[in-house]
């Protein structure tokens, strides 16, 4: 396990080879940080990539025809080690390749590259999943960064706002069995602004399908947004510890989602669920951009 630095002299980052998890996210000439710290009195993580599956599974199992495995939450390249691919000034990649080890829970081979550039004051997150087998690969990803919130000392999180594109947004309720329900809530924006309360997290993450959102930004009180990441994705999903005020919030672009309550299908037949076929290259990610 060893922590990786890249910057341009703007901005720094520090990718951890355990899970290629971004840990740290700072303004190089003033040094202020931006990610949250992984403090375990809240939430242990600080921005965790989401493979093979993103949320939860159903019972704990998914199936691969007639066979079933089982699955921690948001997977295991997470709380898995990766091998440092390449690392320059302002670039670095990683990369997981499928084991013994892996087939006991996925019994896929697949070859994942997590990649992280410096663009001016933004990050680009890429993502690269390869299938060198002869069949098909199917998994999901996604991005868990979580951020300060506040950001500035003698600031509450309560002050504070989300912004999105859109002028409102209809979420997919959670469960209390942490799956998708068919419950929906609609959330009307003025200016594309949602105040983050502690009852907004009151049933998990606020998660919204069908590309409604390619950009959500956290803003300060004064409503000067000072973190945005932008996205292409199929699913976006704002959360923070439920029931407290944390001081944190994640903001995480998703190729893939949890299961629903009722669902009783295969793997391929999940939501959202990514298919590649032999020889085939997938490739996304998303860019947070530091906007003080």
């Amino acid at each position: 396990m060893a922590i990786c630095e890249i910057s341009n002299g703007k901005i720094t980052a520090g990718i951890d080879s355990m899970g290629a998890e971004l840990k740290s996210l700072r303004n190089a000439k003033t040094d202020k940080e931006y990610m949250w710290s992984g403090d375990k009195t809240y939430w242990g993580r600080t921005s965790p990539v989401l493979f093979p599956f993103v949320g939860g599974l159903k019972n704990g199992v998914y199936r691969v025809g007639d066979k079933s495995y089982t699955m921690e939450k948001h997977g295991f390249a997470k709380t898995t080690e990766f091998k440092l691919l390449s690392h320059e000034e302002t670039e670095l990649w990683f990369v997981l390749e499928s084991n013994e080890e892996t087939k006991k829970s996925y019994p896929y081979d697949f070859k994942l590259e997590i990649g992280y550039r410096l663009e001016d004051k933004s990050l680009k997150v890429m993502w690269r999943v390869e299938n060198p087998s002869q069949e098909p690969l199917y998994f999901s990803i996604g991005g868990h960064p979580g951020f300060k919130c506040p950001v500035n000392e003698g600031e509450k999180r309560g002050d504070y706002f989300l912004k999105f594109d859109a002028e409102c947004i209809r979420s997919t309720l959670i469960g209390e069995d942490g799956l998708l329900s068919d419950k929906k809530v609609i959330y009307e924006l003025q200016d594309g602004l949602l105040p983050i309360t502690v009852e907004l997290f009151a049933k998990d993450a606020v998660v919204v399908e069908d590309g409604q959102l390619h950009r959500i930004s956290l803003v300060t009180p004064d409503k000067r947004p000072y973190v945005t990441v932008d996205f292409d994705m199929p699913v976006a999903a704002v959360w923070s510890t439920t029931g407290v005020e944390a001081p944190f919030v994640c903001i995480e672009p998703w190729c893939g989602i949890c299961d629903s309550s009722d669902f009783k299908g295969t793997i391929e037949e999940r939501k959202w669920e990514n298919s590649l076929e032999a020889g085939k290259v997938f490739s996304s990610g998303y860019v947070i951009t530091l906007e003080e």
